[in-house]
């Protein structure tokens, strides 16, 4: 009896810390959203996008789902440092260096992750560097964030091109290089997604009209990037600087891929908000879960993929062959149960626990919060 009473209560005390003040529901829901689209681009197939091929539809989550996981980053980043009201210069001090060891960690399992020889572009090295890129950027107004971030989705595309003509990326040393940056998701241009999301994170995004008004600036901005710059590159020849540099089309890091899925981004952060700020947050709490420890559910996946790999045989590659298994609803589905019972029973994600135990090894000073 007494044990079942312990139980309860400590399940009531780790279910608070996802409800409790503070804690933002949309965006634990929208980084659990942005984990499972990972999952189903990794391991779903994502043929072109067709709305009269309803098996195409899950191209959505192609890239885009990356993209939200790096504009998500840049919100938390936010929230940990102040939200609405940056910390003063003094505790922001602080914060910038438990973020860069943050990011060291991050960065070092990344590249334990990429030892794993998964067929999969690992995002966290380049997640990391992103961090600190954002540093410099931690007090700025909200103004000056939307206009960094604009800048850089209209600019950097042609810088990422002229990088990528580069012949070395092809040969040994280069792909090492690449791996230790993650260069497939250039940080030069996810720069713009990360910013945007610290400016997201300096608003009240989680009030309904905040929320209505982020929404319509996302649809407007998919709107551009797709139908307005996406189709000026289809003007080009396709292995032009025009053509790429404007592609839509996902991975390609081009200005109608970054300004189409960063307006993605915004509005999925917006519609998980509105969505919070009702009783369905009850429903979505799982996802939720899965939100709150995003770091250990990718890293498990990974791992989990490196374990199972099956051999190629007639498949043509490790992808293929794995995929050939339909994993991606049990892998799925263990995430989910994984970390929902995690988080009622042990709380904080294990990976999350240890990065954060590092970044609190750092100089004295205020605690950050742990998003």
């Amino acid at each position: 009896m007494a044990a079942a009473a312990a139980l309860r209560e400590r399940i009531s005390t780790r279910r608070a810390r996802l409800d409790g003040p503070g804690r933002e529901p949309g965006i634990d829901l929208a980084r659990g959203l942005a984990v499972i689209g990972m999952f189903a681009a990794h391991l779903l197939d994502t043929s072109p996008f067709e709305w009269a091929h309803p098996a195409t539809w899950t191209d959505v989550v192609n890239g885009r789902s990356s993209i939200l996981f790096a504009t998500l980053a840049g919100v938390s980043l936010a929230l940990v440092t102040g939200g609405r009201r940056p910390f003063d210069a003094q505790r922001m001090a602080y914060a910038r260096i438990r973020i860069a060891l943050r990011a060291a960690c991050i960065w070092l399992l990344g590249i334990l992750l990429i030892l794993l020889q998964t067929p999969v572009l690992v995002i966290l090295p380049a997640y990391a560097i992103l961090f600190l890129l954002a540093l410099p950027l931690l007090r700025a107004g909200v103004g000056v964030l939307f206009g960094t971030a604009g800048a850089i989705a209209i600019a950097m595309p042609f810088a990422v091109y002229a990088i990528d003509s580069w012949d070395g990326w092809h040969r040994e040393p280069g792909l090492t290089v690449a791996q230790s940056l993650g260069w497939n998701y250039p940080f030069l241009l996810w720069a713009a997604f990360v910013v945007a999301g610290i400016g997201i994170g300096r608003l009240s995004f989680s009030q309904p009209l905040t929320a209505t008004l982020l929404f319509m600036v996302g649809v407007a901005l998919a709107m551009v990037g797709y139908e307005v710059i996406g189709r000026w590159a289809l003007i080009a020849p396709a292995d032009s600087l025009w053509g790429i540099a404007l592609s839509s089309v996902p991975h390609s890091s081009g200005m109608g891929e970054a300004v189409g899925s960063g307006g993605v981004a915004i509005l999925v952060i917006a519609l998980c908000a509105l969505l919070c700020a009702t009783p369905a947050r009850w429903i979505v709490w799982p996802l939720r879960a899965v939100g709150a420890m995003p770091l250990t559910a990718y890293t498990a996946q990974l791992v989990a993929w490196a374990a199972l790999q099956p051999s190629i045989g007639g498949y043509g590659s490790e992808l293929a062959a794995f995929r050939a298994t339909e994993p991606f609803w049990p892998m799925t589905i263990a995430t989910i149960v994984g970390c929902t019972v995690w988080t009622l029973l042990v709380g904080r994600g294990p990976l999350e626990r240890l990065v954060g135990w590092v970044a609190q090894a750092g100089p004295r000073g205020p605690a950050l919060d742990d998003r």
